[in-house]
């Protein structure tokens, strides 16, 4: 009897939270493409013009660290991809196709589109970025791609999520849509990753099941990366990654970069997935020194 109710009192305000959750989205209009538009900030002066797009359950404040430099030297177009940060998060299957739709509103509004841009993003961002590229190569004369992920098909990221966390591993399961319905309960202080700041972690909390579930399986593990750089394997490409990445390995990464002919890799001998939110500054000079095409980078240093 004790036992019953002790499952009662667990169960029934998981399922309250979850329902919630999925009547939330319920109440939400369907995307309209030409309704719907993004967050977004221009920050900087500088006559180099940059796209950055953020990953799974980010948003655009991810980028908001050491930039007093980088300012000086680029325009920086920050988006809140649709369904994350501020943007709207509509009833919607969070296809590549849609968030391509999205963006390519704001990029056009905005300018971004001169054929004078550098388009690039982290991880899912990564992946969107370079379909960018592809479908509009006329607009972009070069990308860059952090920790950029890169599986064979759903099963190898299932092993590579294996020996994660085990908040990790029931996130990206075949649970993770609820996990997801319930994510307020997962996402308090006890279970922030170690690798998150505060800020970023904050605004972690602003997907929904909905956003994060399709763009998990829809836009990282069903879109064939090789197939898109083979239509652009001529443009100039950065790939800036951890070398202790265990979510986007870098030896996927290499096999990607192997298809492009004018790529170069700059990796953190130390860093993670989230190398950057530690690194900013080495990011940034990366960024300004592949903007420049003026020097060489090797593991953390400036040749």
């Amino acid at each position: 009897m004790i036992l019953s109710i002790i499952i009662a009192f667990i169960i029934i305000p998981v399922i309250a939270i979850a329902g919630y959750q999925h009547y939330k989205i319920g109440q939400q209009p369907a995307y309209n493409a030409n309704e719907t538009l993004l967050n977004y900030e221009i920050v900087g002066s500088g006559e180099n013009k940059l796209v950055l797009l953020h990953g799974l359950t980010g948003s655009l404040n991810y980028w908001k660290r050491d930039m007093d430099n980088i300012t000086t030297t680029h325009k920086l177009l920050l988006v809140d991809l649709i369904g994350f940060g501020n943007s709207p998060k509509p009833k919607s299957d969070y296809s590549l196709s849609v968030q391509l739709r999205a963006l390519e509103i704001i990029l056009k509004k905005k300018g971004f589109n001169d054929g004078n841009i550098i388009i690039g993003g982290h991880s899912m961002g990564a992946i969107i970025s370079l379909a960018l590229l592809e479908k509009h190569p006329n607009w972009f004369k070069a990308g860059i791609f952090v920790s950029i992920p890169v599986y064979k098909d759903a099963d190898e990221f299932k092993q590579v999520m294996s020996t994660h966390s085990f908040v990790d591993r029931i996130s990206t399961s075949k649970l993770s849509k609820y996990i997801c319905m319930i994510h307020p309960i997962f996402m308090s202080r006890a279970f922030k990753p170690n690798n998150l700041t505060d800020d970023v972690y904050e605004d972690a909390q602003k997907h929904h099941w909905q956003s994060y579930y399709y763009s998990l399986n829809e836009v990282i593990l069903k879109t064939d990366v090789f197939a898109l750089v083979k239509n652009i394997k001529d443009k100039d490409v950065l790939f800036i990654h951890g070398e202790k990445d265990t979510t986007a390995p870098l030896e996927n990464a290499l096999s990607l970069l192997k298809v492009f002919t004018n790529a170069k890799i700059v990796t953190s001998t130390e860093g993670d997935h989230q190398f950057f939110l530690q690194e900013a500054d080495f990011v940034w000079q990366t960024i300004q020194g592949f903007s420049n095409s003026k020097k060489i980078f090797i593991n953390n240093t400036i040749r």
